[in-house]
């Protein structure tokens, strides 16, 4: 996180804090998830700045996860119903959260994963003319 802070210190502030917390929530994923926050195993974090766009993509060692499969995540809620995964955490004993994916897709462009979910494209474009998007 101190690497993607001075690289994208040049940024405006709201982009600069949209990327951080889109990493954030998605290395916090794959270290929970995708390593078992076990310190033998690796996520991999590259980022790629041009005058355009912010890249960085992340894999971690896990099998990975299927988008259907994520009912417990904030994610999954019908339009209708923006909390009905907080019942099924509840019932399963998990710790109160699964807004990540949520979080981070809706603050930087694109949020891209693989076919298998454990490697990740976020993208964040640096000129609302790329985007199409007012910032």
């Amino acid at each position: 996180m101190s690497f993607a802070k001075e690289l994208s210190s040049q940024l405006p502030e709201n982009i600069r804090q949209d990327i951080m917390q889109a990493l954030r929530e998605i290395l916090m994923n794959a270290m929970e998830h995708g390593a078992a926050f076990n310190p033998e195993q690796v996520v991999e974090v590259t980022c790629i700045h041009t005058g355009r766009a912010m890249v960085f993509y992340l894999r971690d060692p896990g099998s990975g996860f299927r988008r259907e499969s994520l009912s417990h995540a904030a994610i999954a809620n019908p339009s209708d119903n923006p909390t009905s995964h907080i019942v099924q955490r509840e019932e399963e004993g998990m710790r109160p959260g699964g807004y990540g994916l949520l979080v981070a897709g809706g603050t930087v462009d694109e949020l891209i994963y693989s076919e298998i979910g454990n490697e990740v494209l976020l993208i964040k474009y640096l000129d609302s003319a790329s985007t199409g998007k007012t910032t």
